[in-house]
């Protein structure tokens, strides 16, 4: 047997996870939220699930190289043997990645093998490419994403204590997965690297997604507006500098207030129109999901949509 309990999980997740403070474990959520929320739209097979871009690093190679990669799902229980034949992609994912190639990045599946029964340690990641227009074989990863430089030396990235209990049980297997597939990568290769929420798949165009839980705060230059911290606004800044069929989107979960955090609106807007409105003057934030001080661009919400079935569908 190669499985892995959901305790072990759980065990992994607290060593991996530096902290998890409210703003993450409140991502956690939004990003389930917004899953179950478009399903019940018929947009389940519009979107995918989240993963990891990782830019190279080093003098004069930083960002020059560039890589998406989205983990299969580890299940609890459930036997993921050493002789196992992996899964094909789902042809949404394909065309996904299809669009991701055309502007030079790399886009990897990844699925997984467990050699020894409930021993995380144990688990390895093969890759396959996607978005090509020939057929590909699965690869050993991370080795296959030859162009990032490799560590020199070793990094403990599973040195943490942290709390995990917070995080949903049905939320665990997905989390655990990225975060398995993240120290892989980072064991072996140097990188910036940053989560992506997930992809929506459109009419016309790909959409990578940023997703936060939001109440909206009042300024009397821009009148009602949401804040967005800056990591994520300069990532969204660069799916727009890569162009092509590439757009992004900023969604809101937005709630009535802080305590009982109740549902108000799902709003988005598209980066094309978050650049032209956002406020040139950001300001400081709360804290950041890595628990830092955070710097605040404002947009005002008179610029978002509603996120419903109707907007979806133009996309």
């Amino acid at each position: 047997m190669g499985s892995v309990s959901i305790e072990s999980m759980k065990q992994f997740l607290s060593r991996s996870i530096s902290s998890l403070n409210l703003n993450k474990l409140r991502g956690l959520l939004a990003e389930i939220d917004f899953r179950n929320y478009l399903s019940s739209l018929g947009f389940a097979d519009r979107v995918s699930l989240g993963g990891w871009i990782v830019r190279s690093e080093g003098a004069g190679t930083f960002g020059h190289d560039t890589a998406v990669f989205f983990p299969e799902i580890i299940q609890p229980g459930v036997d993921y043997p050493a002789d196992r034949q992996f899964p094909i992609p789902d042809i949404g994912l394909h065309t996904i990645c299809a669009t991701f190639h055309q502007i030079g990045i790399k886009s990897y599946y990844c699925a997984s093998k467990i050699i020894m029964e409930d021993n995380t340690d144990s688990i390895d990641w093969s890759a396959i490419q996607l978005g090509l227009p020939t057929q590909q074989n699965y690869q050993d990863f991370p080795t296959c994403l030859t162009e990032f430089n490799s560590r020199q030396r070793n990094y403990n990235f599973l040195r943490y204590d942290t709390d995990v209990s917070p995080i949903p049980q049905n939320s665990i297997p997905e989390t655990f997965s990225k975060e398995h597939l993240r120290v892989a990568f980072q064991n072996k290769f140097l990188s910036e690297i940053s989560d992506l929420d997930g992809i929506i798949w459109g009419r016309q165009f790909t959409y990578p997604i940023e997703i936060k839980e939001k109440t909206s705060a009042s300024d009397s230059r821009l009148g009602d507006f949401f804040g967005l911290d800056v990591g994520p606004f300069v990532k969204l800044a660069f799916y727009a500098a890569r162009r092509g069929n590439l757009h992004s989107i900023f969604i809101v979960r937005e709630i009535d207030n802080i305590e009982e955090r109740n549902l108000v609106e799902w709003r988005y807007i598209t980066f094309e129109i978050l650049a032209q409105f956002a406020s040139w003057n950001p300001q400081a934030g709360g804290r950041s999901m890595q628990g830092t001080a955070s710097t605040v661009v404002k947009i005002p919400k008179s610029e978002f949509r509603i996120l419903n079935r109707e907007n979806l569908s133009a996309l």
